[in-house]
């Protein structure tokens, strides 16, 4: 195949809808069938407890009086808008970069969606031990922290096809 007639990333687009669709059902279930603040165990170490978060990762700026919404709506469009950029530049058999930018990208979908809709991103994946609990989260932070994986398992792993060439 020449370059040329070359696929784009964006044809990984379809992942990014995926967990979309993921989260956004998830978050729908969650807001159906539980009250706020409701937890249901499910093992010893894990629950569904139905959380707002009006912050970022671990609740950062929850408490800033409410700009924070914007701000983060903002930067998840900045993010959103850069990487569909790089999808198309990058190639399609690029699947390494391609999946994390898509992952990324459904996660800050996902994440944008309920800030516009409600103001807040609904949480309910609650992880626990004794008395030390790690702050609930979503299907879109999922997606975004298996993004970053990829995104530092391509940092590390080198490209050789560059290596070659110099």
């Amino acid at each position: 195949m020449t370059d040329s007639t070359q696929k784009s990333g964006l044809v990984w687009l379809w992942l990014s809808l995926l967990l979309f669709a993921v989260d956004y059902v998830t978050k729908a279930a969650v807001m159906d069938s539980m009250k706020l603040y409701e937890s249901i165990e499910l093992l010893p170490f894990f629950n569904f407890t139905y959380m707002h978060n009006y912050g970022a990762a671990f609740s950062f700026l929850s408490e800033a009086g409410g700009w924070q919404r914007w701000f983060l709506s903002s930067i998840a469009v900045a993010i959103s808008a850069l990487l569909l950029f790089w999808l198309r530049k990058l190639p399609a058999n690029n699947w390494v970069l391609c999946g994390a930018y898509s992952l990324v990208l459904a996660g800050a979908i996902g994440n944008l969606v309920d800030r516009l809709v409600h103001g807040y991103v609904i949480d309910f994946l609650h992880f626990y031990y004794q008395n030390w609990h790690y702050p609930a989260f979503n299907v879109a932070d999922m997606a975004i922290v298996g993004g970053a994986g990829l995104l530092l398992f391509d940092a590390f792993k080198g490209d050789s096809s560059q290596e070659k060439k110099a």
